[in-house]
């Protein structure tokens, strides 16, 4: 009873406006009071869990997304990955999709991606004929994928809070990223042909091949970055950590020598933005791990375990109430605040019906996608209308077409087919 209402707390104060950090020290000490623990005790436990290397990741990966978008280097992706697509209107909308998941192999985060890719894309989409309500849409769902496709900051967040494998974590949403993608690229290509009277005649060959050609030699530099970070975790050159590190040592030079686009301004403003972001998101998981170190002592993990293997006899249908549980907790809060307080929760009830950490990690992940979408917080979207100049109004029904016949189909494909998750962390020798 004293978890539901510290969790009640939390989004009554989030929906009110208060700071998330302020919700989460409020939920803290709500805790302390209902069971009678001297937080000052525990304080020690949140510094000594965020005390780590590992976290060292997020700062990094968030500068090198601001330093992307800032450098030149986000733009030479979008013109290379138009280029092989195609920049015919069903080239455009798949052009949108792509460059959002090859943006989230590098920066790892869903903002950077709708400011980048949203700012270098809308326009031109809508001289195809794209309403500007549907591109804004479709740049909120797919600016997802930053979170599916690894580097990604909620799985690093993920994999520290529950204790695995940050490496294994990443794998896991690799392929649910893709079927999303691809799904999210067949709808719009139906959308075009339905409602945009079909494409447009296709571009030559050889006109073709000759725009990849001369743009993939300028997104040479920018293309190499996903491949030494990603090459150089699943290779044992370096830990996520390190690659984090020279994801920036290599984004600097690259925006200011060889695009020449990049400002020591520039490099200012992302050190500034990377460490407010990272600054709340420190303090969050301060609290998280206090509150999640009541819930042991308190033995609320093994209560829910209780209450839901009570009350369902069926996993599948547990599984489903937890899909359910963790959409409408996204609504109403950001995918960090879900992580740090849901996952020491449900990753007990999870091994108790046979459900891998890993696993529930592509699980949260998929379900983000429809949460951060979706009012009344909907952060993701909201930021799209901005980008996009739109109303909510005019976003609202091609997100729903969106989330209903692509998110929430690939969540529930990756809940209850669990090889799409599983497949590539035991092929790596993560998992048995």
């Amino acid at each position: 009873m004293g978890a539901l209402l510290a969790i009640l707390a939390v989004i009554v104060l989030m929906m009110a406006g208060v700071p998330v950090v302020f919700s989460f020290a409020a939920m803290t000490l709500i805790l302390s009071v209902v069971y009678d623990i001297d937080i000052s005790s525990l304080m020690t436990t949140g510094f000594w869990a965020v005390n780590s290397v590992i976290l060292v990741a997020l700062p990094l990966f968030v500068m090198t997304g601001y330093l992307m978008q800032s450098g030149g280097i986000a733009r030479r992706l979008v013109d290379f990955v138009e280029a092989v697509v195609g920049r015919s209107k069903t080239g455009m909308g798949t052009s949108m999709v792509v460059a959002c998941g090859i943006f989230g192999a590098i920066s790892g985060t869903a903002s950077a991606a709708v400011a980048s890719i949203g700012s270098i894309m809308l326009d031109p989409m809508e001289r195809h004929g794209y309403a500007r309500g549907y591109t804004s849409a479709l740049l909120g769902v797919s600016s997802l994928l930053g979170l599916l496709i690894p580097p990604s900051i909620t799985m690093i967040l993920y994999a520290v809070v529950t204790r695995q494998s940050i490496a294994a974590c990443f794998l896991a949403t690799v392929g649910p990223g893709i079927l999303l993608m691809i799904v999210l690229s067949v709808l719009n290509r139906i959308h075009v042909v339905r409602h945009m009277g079909g494409d447009d005649a296709k571009i030559p060959a050889r006109q073709r091949l000759s725009e990849s050609l001369s743009t993939g030699r300028a997104a040479i530099p920018a293309l190499m970055l996903p491949v030494i970070i990603l090459g150089g975790i699943y290779g044992g050159i370096f830990t996520p950590t390190e690659a984090a590190a020279i994801s920036v040592v290599y984004a600097i030079p690259v925006g200011l020598f060889v695009y020449r686009e990049l400002s020591l301004k520039g490099i200012a403003q992302a050190v500034i933005q990377a460490g407010t972001t990272t600054g709340v998101i420190m303090i969050i998981l301060v609290f998280s791990f206090v509150a999640s170190r009541i819930f042991t002592l308190e033995r609320v993990p093994q209560e829910l375990t209780d209450l839901l293997l009570g009350t369902f006899d069926s996993p599948l249908v547990i599984l489903l109430m937890v899909n359910i549980f963790l959409i409408l907790l996204g609504m109403i809060m950001d995918d960090v605040s879900v992580i740090a307080i849901i996952s020491p929760l449900m990753v007990p009830v999870m091994a108790e019906i046979g459900v891998d950490a890993v696993h529930f990690a592509a699980i949260i992940g998929t379900s983000v996608v429809i949460g951060a979408n979706s009012p009344p917080m909907a952060p993701i979207l909201f930021m799209a209308c901005r980008v996009g100049k739109v109303g909510m109004s005019e976003v609202m029904r091609p997100a729903l077409y969106f989330m209903g016949l692509a998110a929430l189909p690939v969540m529930l494909v990756t809940t209850y087919w669990p090889p799409l998750a599983l497949f590539l962390p035991r092929l790596m020798g993560f998992l048995q």
